[in-house]
C-alpha cells in the first residue's frame, strides 16, 4: 500500500506517524492538524485517507499492539529487525553488532536518535574567559553545564538558538565546537611560539582553537582541498582576532607534499572519514553514508597519512584523527601506517587527556555512550629518523 502511495502523502503521514509514536503527542492534535495538511497540499479525499489510518494507527497504539519486528533468528535476520526498530541502515548494524556486541550497538543508535547536546568554546583569543560565557549564558537563561574536561568549554542541550540570537558566534566571542574535538587539539598540545602544520584544516574549528592557544606567537599553516572552506576559515580567523597566526594554503594535500620542502614539529591530519561518530548531530549522514564508501575512505586516509608525513620534522609528532568510531578508519589506519613507516612509533596520549579518553594501545578515543560526547579518534605518532 505505502509503496505505489503518492510521496507527498507518504510524507503527511510519516510526519502523523512520528508525532504519534515517537513524540507522544496528543492524538487528537495530530490528525486534525495532518488532516488539515492533506487538503491543502493535496485534496480534499486525501484527508479522509490521512484521518483513517491516523485513527487506526491511535487505536493499535492504545492497545499496545503495535506491530513491531521481533529480534530473533540468524544474526541477518537480527539485524534487519533492530535496523527498523532503531532507524539506522543495516550494513551499519551489522558493522556496529560486529565490533561492539549487539547490547552496545543498540545504546549507540539510542544514543544516535537522542536530542543531541552542543559545546560552546569560549574565545580566548578575544579575551573571553569561559567565566565570562556562564555569566552570558546566565543572563540569556539557558541551561549549561561546564565542561569536565576543557577550561574553554560549556556544554548547552538546549537554548543554542538564543545564543546565535544574541550575536555571540557573529562577533566571535565564541564557537560551536564539541568537546570531543576539542580534546583532539589537548592531543596536539600546542604551545606559543610553534609552527604546527593543519593537513585538511577546513572548516577549520580545530585551526581555530589550535590559534587560539598559540596566544599570539606561532604560526597554523591550514592546507585544505576547498577553497571555498577555506576563505571561509580565514574569515572566521579575523572574526576571532587569530588571523596573525593562520596561514592559509590552497592546496591537494598528496601534490602540495611532493614539491613542498615544509617541515613542522607538529603536524595535524584530521582525515575525511565516514562521520560515524556525529550521527546524534547529523541525522541525514546515516542513510547517505553506504558501506562501499569506506573503502574509498580507508584508501584516501593511507593516501593523506602517507603525504602528511613529509612534513614531519626528525622528533616531531603527526596526529592522526577522525570523528569516527569505526575501527577500520582508525586504529587499522595507524597499524598500516606504522608498517608502511617504520621511522615512526606510537606516542601514548596520556599526557594530553583524561585517562578515560586513552585506550590500551594508547590512542585518544572519544565513545559517544561512554562519555556523552561525539565520537572521535586520534593517534600520536613520533617520527623517530
Amino acid at each position: 500500500m505505502f509503496r505505489s502511495m503518492e510521496p507527498l502523502l507518504l510524507q503527511v503521514l510519516r510526519i502523523g506517524f512520528y508525532e504519534i509514536v515517537k513524540l507522544n503527542m496528543p492524538p487528537y492534535a495530530v490528525v486534525d492538524e495532518n488532516v488539515k495538511l492533506a487538503k491543502v497540499a493535496l485534496r480534499p479525499g486525501a484527508g479522509n485517507m490521512v484521518n483513517g489510518i491516523l485513527r487506526k494507527l491511535v487505536l493499535v497504539k492504545e492497545n499496545n499492539s503495535l506491530p513491531l519486528p521481533k529480534l530473533e533468528g540468524d544474526s541477518r535476520t537480527q539485524a534487519r529487525a533492530l535496523a527498523t526498530l532503531y532507524s539506522h541502515p543495516v550494513w551499519m548494524v551489522r558493522r556496529w553488532t560486529k565490533y561492539l556486541g549487539q547490547e552496545e550497538a543498540i545504546q549507540l543508535m539510542m544514543w544516535n536518535n537522542s536530542d543531541p547536546s552542543f559545546s560552546l568554546r569560549a574565545n580566548a583569543a578575544k579575551g573571553i574567559t569561559r567565566d565570562d560565557l556562564v555569566m552570558q549564558l546566565n543572563s540569556l537563561k539557558v541551561p549549561h553545564e561546564v565542561s569536565l574536561h576543557l577550561d574553554d568549554f560549556v556544554r548547552v542541550k538546549i537554548g543554542l538558538q538564543n545564543v546565535i540570537r544574541a550575536g555571540w558566534l557573529k562577533e566571535g566571542l565564541c564557537s560551536v565546537q564539541d568537546e570531543s574535538a576539542g580534546l583532539v587539539v589537548s592531543v596536539v598540545d600546542p604551545q606559543p611560539g610553534e609552527d604546527i602544520i593543519d593537513c585538511c584544516a577546513a572548516p577549520g574549528g580545530k585551526t581555530l582553537y589550535m590559534a587560539s592557544r598559540l596566544r599570539g606567537k606561532g604560526k597554523v599553516h591550514a592546507i585544505d582541498i576547498n577553497k571555498g572552506r577555506l576563505r571561509i576559515l580565514k574569515e572566521t580567523a579575523k572574526l576571532q582576532k587569530v588571523d596573525g597566526v593562520v596561514d592559509t594554503i590552497h592546496a591537494d594535500l598528496r601534490t602540495f607534499a611532493e614539491n613542498s620542502p615544509m617541515k613542522s614539529g607538529k603536524v595535524l591530519l584530521d582525515a575525511p572519514c565516514s562521520g560515524l561518530g556525529v550521527l546524534s548531530k547529523r541525522a541525514d549522514l546515516r542513510w547517505n553514508r553506504r558501506l562501499e564508501d569506506m573503502k574509498q575512505l580507508k584508501n584516501l586516509q593511507d593516501e593523506l597519512l602517507d603525504a602528511a608525513s613529509t612534513f614531519v620534522s626528525s622528533g616531531g609528532v603527526l596526529i592522526y584523527s577522525t570523528c569516527s568510531i569505526d575501527p577500520e578508519e582508525n586504529e587499522d589506519r595507524v597499524e598500516a601506517f606504522l608498517v608502511r613507516h617504520p621511522e615512526f612509533r606510537i606516542d601514548p596520549v596520556n599526557r594530553y587527556v583524561p585517562s578515560d579518553f586513552v585506550t590500551k594501545q594508547g590512542f585518544y578515543f572519544s565513545d559517544p555512550v561512554k562519555h556523552s560526547l561525539d565520537g572521535a579518534f586520534a593517534a600520536r605518532l613520533v617520527r623517530t629518523l
